[in-house]
């Protein structure tokens, strides 16, 4: 509506910026999911969208691990904990997204993503995490330490396997509201 207000000659592009709410603004700035691949996608548990974009990526469930991928493999993991505490900022800064079973959008997991600007799906209640055995029990689906999965930021939505991403689209109104 704002652009369509600038078109018109309504507004200004200070105030046609200023009317855009700043979590939509930030929402496109992150990598989403391809749709042709989203066609195919198995959902196996929502939890919330506690920050923004797409990500995909092999589990780990330790911080000393999505750091030890990242340098031993150059590869960004899913760091997947019941709830994240200071002790994973690292691990947290090297993985590509963040799953929790515990928290809600202003937990740990939530506050630090959004401010790393990474994906992140928190309270996702049905997820059985085992440390010990590396691995994660959720609707009838066993997941082991190093399969992938990935996640969307912006439903809460965990899907199993390899989802394609894609860089944002700065397009459409968004791209010409920001040259």
């Amino acid at each position: 509506m704002a652009m369509d207000m600038l078109r018109e000659g309504l507004i200004d592009e200070k105030t046609a910026v200023l009317r855009c709410e700043p979590a939509k603004l930030d929402e496109l700035l992150h990598p989403v999911f391809d749709k042709t691949a989203m066609k195919n996608a198995k959902v196996i548990v929502k939890g919330l969208p506690a920050s923004p974009g797409a990500a995909t990526g092999p589990v780990v469930f330790f911080a000393e691990d999505a750091e030890k991928m990242l340098k031993e493999k150059n590869q960004r993991a899913i760091l997947v904990r019941i709830e994240t505490s200071p002790e994973d900022l690292k691990g947290m800064l090297d993985a590509v997204g963040i799953l929790t079973a515990r928290g809600g959008m202003t937990s740990h997991a939530a506050v630090v993503a959004r401010g790393m600007g990474k994906c992140c799906v928190s309270g996702a209640g049905e997820l059985q995490i085992d440390y010990k055995a590396r691995t994660i029990r959720v609707n009838g689906y066993e997941i082991k330490e190093g399969d992938w999965i990935s996640l969307n930021g912006s439903t809460g939505e965990v899907y199993l396997g390899q989802v394609a991403t894609q860089a944002a689209d700065l397009s459409g109104d968004f791209g010409q509201l920001m040259e």
